[in-house]
């Protein structure tokens, strides 16, 4: 079975780990994290791999997975190379004659950020998934027909397309110079609705909306929303003044909402912009 060894060990690398392990896929192999505990732990809780203490005493893999936080990405890779330079392991190829694939799973960043590794002959690649790592468990159970987008090398991206289709992905390629684009989209579709649902709960506590009814609006309004794009797209979605081309309304209410909270405001207006595109107004 093909090795896998793992640079840190959070949500996303435990889940993925988790079930590469349950497929057997690859062989979870050495675990390295920031502390000798942590990485027990994270073996313990992957169901698999041995815990390492240091870059240096992990063994040779095929599949590295570099699963850190985005800004130390660079610094692990620099010092995974420093470490093979330093057991002069350097350009070495596996058992099957390949050098090795390593890959990091960040959605902003691509394989260039490996590129101490690819000085060494190591077949870089990113795979980012499009999913909630929130809760470990709960990711596990919903990772089938998610999402992964891959970049890098392409036998690196053949390989990893392979492990990820087993655990029921949808891969598809992003080309480098869009990377950050792609995931600015995400975000927008993810990170930005629990921003925008915040804001509408302090503007309703704020107007006298009574606290109690504040989970009821919750739950109703956002599953509609769901509901409705799911069912007619964006577009169809759309209400308010901007499915209508109320500009005057539209222009009442930011600047209400300007004098409540002027980064609100500002959110109203251009969001507001955005909807009345979408409407073809």
């Amino acid at each position: 079975m093909t090795t896998l060894n793992l640079i840190g060990a959070g949500r996303v690398g435990r889940t993925l780990a988790t079930l590469w392990a349950r497929h057997g896929v690859f062989e979870i192999q050495d675990v390295l994290t920031s502390s000798a505990g942590s990485a027990q732990a994270a073996c313990a809780a992957i169901g698999a791999g041995t815990p390492a203490t240091s870059l240096h005493a992990m063994r040779p893999a095929e599949v590295w997975m570099v699963a850190v936080q985005d800004a130390r990405i660079a610094e692990v890779a620099t010092a995974l190379a420093d470490s093979h330079n330093a057991k002069g392991a350097q350009g070495e190829k596996g058992a099957k004659g390949a050098y090795p694939i390593v890959f990091h799973c960040s959605g902003t960043q691509h394989a260039g950020s490996l590129q101490p590794l690819a000085d060494l002959g190591w077949r870089t690649a990113s795979a980012h998934c499009i999913l909630s790592f929130a809760d470990v468990a709960v990711a596990v159970q919903q990772f089938a027909g998610t999402a992964c987008a891959l970049e890098g090398d392409a036998s690196a991206c053949d390989t990893l397309e392979r492990a990820f289709s087993t655990l029921g992905a949808q891969c598809f390629g992003v080309a480098s110079d869009d990377k950050v684009l792609y995931h600015a989209a995400a975000v927008f579709a993810t990170n930005f609705l629990p921003v925008i649902q915040s804001v509408a709960e302090a503007a309703w506590t704020r107007s006298g909306v009574p606290a109690h009814l504040l989970p009821g609006l919750r739950a109703t309004l956002l599953r509609n929303a769901v509901d409705n794009i799911t069912r007619l797209g964006p577009a169809g979605a759309l209400t308010g003044p901007a499915a209508r081309g109320d500009v005057a309304a539209i222009s009442r209410q930011a600047a209400v909402v300007d004098r409540w909270d002027a980064p609100s405001g500002e959110a109203y207006r251009a969001l507001s912009a955005l909807a009345l595109r979408l409407a073809g107004h």
